[in-house]
């Protein structure tokens, strides 16, 4: 099984693998070309991200500076806004759901190392998926730590950092984040017509 095989799949695997390096390399050229770009550039941004990123849904914004690691195991779902310097550290699947609202500096993190001393000191890490349901809203400097879940329609305070899988549904806050209360009728508001 090869070192990308292995961090794909969530085992420990070395980052210094030269197919590793390689992707990694291609990725943050795509990423400083990205970061680079003007607001006057969308549909040059929208190519950029098409050839960066695993999977890029209909009407999504992600907004410079961004980064991530290798792009290729992130998807973004259709009409969902990623606002300003986001972090994605993408050693293994990140799907983000449609509608989805990302405030500044969210960061996704599924990059993570052994609590043995030995294996980290030799460069062994590893890494779990995290996966935003539809229509999940991340309050500015929300955290989210490998294999954590956040369900439909679910709201992060911001400055949260959530070590655990969330439900559809609520308002959650704190660290480590909890659920305070369900999101109900009472929270729906009359929208204008567009």
């Amino acid at each position: 099984m090869s070192m990308k095989e292995r961090m794909l799949g969530g085992e420990l695997y070395l980052a210094d693998d030269p197919e590793l390096i390689e992707a990694h390399g291609r990725a943050q050229g795509l990423l400083a070309e990205y970061n680079a770009t003007s607001h006057q550039q969308q549909e040059r941004r929208h190519r950029l991200l098409e050839e960066l990123l695993g999977s890029v849904g209909e009407g999504i914004v992600i907004k410079p500076t961004f980064r991530c690691d290798y792009g290729f195991p992130i998807s973004v779902g259709a009409g969902t806004f990623i606002n300003y310097d986001c972090i994605i550290l993408d050693v293994v699947d990140v799907e983000i759901g449609a509608a989805c609202q990302l405030a500044t500096r969210v960061q996704l993190l599924t990059a993570t190392h052994p609590v043995d001393p030995v294996a980290r000191r030799a460069g062994w890490e590893s890494g779990a998926p995290i996966r935003l349901g539809d229509n999940v809203w991340l309050g500015g400097g929300a955290i989210v730590m490998p294999g954590v879940g956040i369900g439909d329609d679910t709201i992060v305070g911001a400055g949260s950092v959530v070590t655990r899988d969330l439900p559809a549904g609520v308002v959650a806050v704190g660290a480590p984040a909890r659920p305070v209360r369900a999101i109900t009728e009472a929270d729906r508001v009359a929208t204008p017509p567009r």
